[in-house]
Parts: structure tokens; sequence; C-alpha cells
């Protein structure tokens, strides 16, 4: 046999029992210093968080990005074959081809955008929104082609409003876009209020208060998120500023949603809800308050009212999260904003058979680093265990 078919042999054999032998969970983890650092730095960690990992805790990759970015939200297409990352410093949206390794960050000038902050691709992998909470739109995108389409705004605020946009829904089965109406980039002003688009075109349809205090009631709804599953579909609310929890029925009859207040977290004294994690299934919703920082666990079976079961402690910022593969382990990645009291910079690591919390990942708050989010890190071809073995 010849020397490099026997290396290649030997080679293939070694990746094929790694990849049997080693137990890994890869997150991406964009990040950001800390106040108090001399020195600002940004960029994203390809971490191993899988508690039975030997690398558990370990970054395994990074990628620097920009230290004026301010890099704020990971987002997949649907096939999970790119990966968008926002930034409230600049008018542009990165994207990352995650089939081609190594990574490479592509710049997309979005410059009808400021403040980029949430991003949804339709359910054909074609379209993507962005929310631009700074410009008050929201820009439509060609996902294959990854460039802006145009720039959709209120044309009749006195019939619908887009205003302080962040959070973002779609539902093309519908053909349905909601938006949050969050806070005005320098907190003077919050909103109270969804708004309704057509998905297909763009066109803002209505606005529908979300709070039952009087107005202005600047309740802040930051995130939407459709439960999955859900006939008829269901969105559901957070109100940062007001600590409460809604949800939106649609009506096949009237194609129209109506809205109703399903959980307040003030009696358990919480505040500042942020995001939210639906399960495989979608029988259970998991829900994070940043301050002082839990995460509240909720019996989905009817998203119409979903239930609350129990609230797990996690740390100061508690905002995005993620489950395993299995949905053993939930992952929640503790800061928000930098603001003080809400930026631990850990990850708590949740045993959810055992409803015991394992333990923090202090890797990023050790080196002076808030993480801004959490994602999963899809499985593709030629990934980091291949990359590190060669090495």
């Amino acid at each position: 046999m010849k020397p490099y078919r026997l290396f290649t042999l030997t080679l293939g054999l070694l990746l094929a029992c790694s990849t049997l032998a080693s137990a890994e969970i890869l997150a991406l983890l964009n990040y950001e210093s800390k106040p108090n650092q001399p020195v600002r730095r940004e960029g994203i960690a390809i971490m191993d968080i899988d508690p039975e990992s030997g690398n558990f805790g370990k970054i395994l990759m990074e990628i620097p990005l920009p230290p004026d970015l301010v890099a704020h939200h990971i987002f997949f297409n649907r096939d999970r074959s790119k990966a968008y990352i926002t930034a409230l410093g600049k008018s542009i949206l990165h994207v990352v081809n995650l089939r081609m390794f190594p990574y490479r960050l592509q710049a997309i000038d979005v410059p009808d955008c400021q403040m980029g902050e949430d991003l949804a691709v339709s359910e054909d992998n074609r379209t993507w929104y962005l929310t631009c909470m700074g410009s008050d739109n929201v820009i439509m995108g060609d996902a294959l082609l990854d460039t802006p389409i145009k720039a959709v705004s209120a044309a009749e605020p006195s019939v619908a409003t887009i205003q302080y946009p962040h959070g973002i829904a779609i539902h093309n089965g519908i053909d349905r876009l909601l938006v949050t109406s969050t806070v005005k980039p320098d907190m003077s002003d919050a909103g109270d209020s969804i708004t309704v688009l057509e998905a297909a075109s763009g066109k803002v349809l209505s606005t529908h208060k979300v709070s039952s205090k009087p107005s202005p009631a600047k309740a802040a709804p930051v995130e939407v998120m459709f439960s999955p599953n859900s006939n008829p579909p269901v969105v559901h609310i957070t109100n940062m500023l007001e600590g409460t929890l809604w949800a939106g029925v649609w009506d096949p009859a009237s194609k129209a949603f109506s809205f109703h207040q399903v959980d307040d977290f003030g009696p358990r004294q919480q505040g500042m809800p942020l995001e939210m994690l639906y399960n495989a299934k979608g029988d259970r919703l998991f829900v994070t308050t940043a301050k002082p920082g839990f995460v509240n666990l909720y019996d989905n079976s009817d998203p119409r009212q979903p239930k609350f079961l129990k609230t797990i402690a996690a740390a100061g910022g508690a905002h995005h999260s993620v489950l395993s593969p299995d949905e053993r382990y939930l992952f929640v990645q503790n800061s928000f904003l930098n603001l003080d009291g809400m930026s631990d910079g850990s990850i708590t690591v949740i045993d959810l058979k055992a409803d015991t919390v394992l333990g923090n990942i202090d890797t990023l708050k050790a080196q002076g680093f808030n993480p801004n989010c959490i994602m999963l890190l899809p499985n593709q071809p030629g990934d980091l265990r291949a990359s590190r073995i060669i090495e």
C-alpha cells in the first residue's frame, strides 16, 4: 500500500473513532469586553459546553470581530447552513457560511438600518427580515444572494406603526410577520405594541397594544415567537419593562390576531423578561428574566395559556438559552447589554432531569468578557473535530 494511501486510511479511521468517542456540544458565543477592561474587544467563540466532555468549557476556536461593531445576536437560516450576526454599532449585517471551513465573516452593508437587532428567515429560506431599532424600519433581504431588497416602514402611521422594532417572528403559512415595539435607543421612551405585516410584500397591516396599563404603557415588548406546532398559530411575547408574558392567537376567519396576558413575573420578584425557547415537541416553554436572573418553565401543551411550572435560578442578566440535542441540559447565557447587575458573564448549566443547576461556565467571564448570545453550532461537513486532529 502506498504511504499516502495508508496515511489517508489512518486519518479517516482516527476521525471516525474520534467522532464516535467524543462527547461534544459546540456553541457559538459572541462576546464583548466588560466595561472595566482597558481595551475593548469583540469576537465569536466556539466552545464545548457538554458537561460530559473532557473539553467542557474550553474555547476551541475564536473569530475576531471589530471592537466597535457591538455584535448583538446570532441567527440561523432555515437549513442552518448560514449564521447571521446583527450589530448595534454599525449598519452592517455579517453572514458566515457554516459549510465552508475555516469560517469567514462576510459583511453585508445595510445603510438604511440603524441598530440591527433581530433577524428572521422565511420558511422557503429565500428572504430574511432584519429589525432596525434606531431607524424604525425592517429591512427585507435576499437570503440567497445576501443583499438588501428594500426597507419597510409604516406608510400610514395613523393606521399602523413600526417604532423601535426589535423582536420579529414569521409564519409563512398565514403570510404574517410580527414585530415588537421595544425602546428608543437612548432608553428615553418605550413602546407597548406589536405590529403585523404581510410577510410576502412587507406591507404594514396593523398595530396592537400588548399591555393592560393605560397608554403610554411603556411595556417594551422585546421578543415575539411562534409556538411550534400550534393550530391555529399562537405567538408569545415578553414585555421587558412591564414584566409580563403575553400571547397572540390567530383567528383564521377574521385573519387577525387577538392578544391577552398569560403571566406576570412581578409576584415572583422577577423583572426584565427577555428570551423564549421551546423544546422540539413544543409542549415546554422556557422564559428568561434578567433581573435578578432566572429561567421560568411552562407547560405549553395549550400555547394559548401556558401553565407556569417552576423557576430555576441562573445569574444576573439571564438572557439567551439553548437546549442540548437530547434536551437534558439547558444552557443560559448571563449578560444583558453590559448593564449593571445584569452582566454576570457566565453560562449556567441546568440538568432538566434532576431540576438542578450543575454549575457555571466562567471561561469568558474570567477573561473579562460578557457573552451576548449563545447558539448551538449545527453539525456541518468539515467540522472542528477534523481541524483539531489535523493540527
